[in-house]
């Protein structure tokens, strides 16, 4: 009887030990697996490309598009503002071509002066000595040191030359300018002249070129005159 009452609780002994093995055997599995399923998770994470990452993310929504937009509404109000700023730092300036068709075109060439305007004189085919047109047109609203030009109905009368030899570069063109010509440089526009050609009281029309030679290295002026 005792052996047989042991045998039993063996066996059931050895039944619950299965058991807790095999419930035991379970429990591994499933925790073997939901490991294996996080492991699997995570290098499938590490091996694919970051489809969380902003930047990516940002080429493909909208809110790039209305970025976009945001932009364009500010571009646009830009180039008016910088039009109306043009406009207002030139507009206004209250200098105009003075009137000088009729005139001589001396005194017009003074009238020019007085306003500190330049000028340009180109003399025609015709007769006489007055202004027969300007460009920019009479009336015009010119900047300071705007070149005018005046057309002359008659060709262009004969000039005095000075004399410049001895003076200083600047002001032997000065001189030159108030006579109706033009200095031409030689060697440079330092010093003072010692040459020049024509000579004084030398052949030469209004817009005729006077040649200087400024500077010590220079040629003296002959002092011979040309006989008329």
């Amino acid at each position: 009887m005792t052996d047989t009452s042991t045998g039993s609780q063996d066996a059931a002994g050895g039944g619950t030990s299965r058991a807790s093995v095999l419930l035991g055997g379970g429990l591994a599995v499933v925790l073997l697996a939901a490991i294996g399923a996080t492991g699997g998770w995570l290098l499938a994470g590490d091996g694919d490309p970051p489809s969380g990452d902003p930047l990516a993310a940002a080429t493909t929504t909208a809110p790039p598009t209305s970025r976009t937009t945001a932009t364009r509404p500010s571009t646009g109000r830009a180039t008016p503002s910088a039009v109306r700023t043009s406009a207002a730092a030139t507009k206004g300036s209250g200098l105009t071509v003075p009137p000088v068709i009729g005139t001589d075109f001396e005194q017009a060439r003074d009238m020019l002066r007085e306003q500190r305007l330049g000028w340009r004189l180109v003399f025609g085919g015709g007769a006489g000595r007055t202004v027969e047109s300007t460009l920019p047109t009479v009336g015009s609203e010119v900047a300071r040191g705007t070149t005018v030009q005046l057309q002359v109905a008659g060709p262009a009368p004969a000039a005095e030359v000075p004399d410049v030899v001895g003076k200083d570069c600047a002001k032997a063109a000065d001189d030159l300018i108030d006579e109706g010509l033009y200095p031409r440089y030689i060697s440079g526009r330092n010093g003072k002249v010692a040459r020049q050609d024509p000579v004084e009281d030398g052949p030469a029309r209004w817009n005729d070129e006077v040649s200087i030679w400024c500077g010590s290295g220079a040629p003296e002026q002959p002092t011979a005159k040309p006989t008329p």
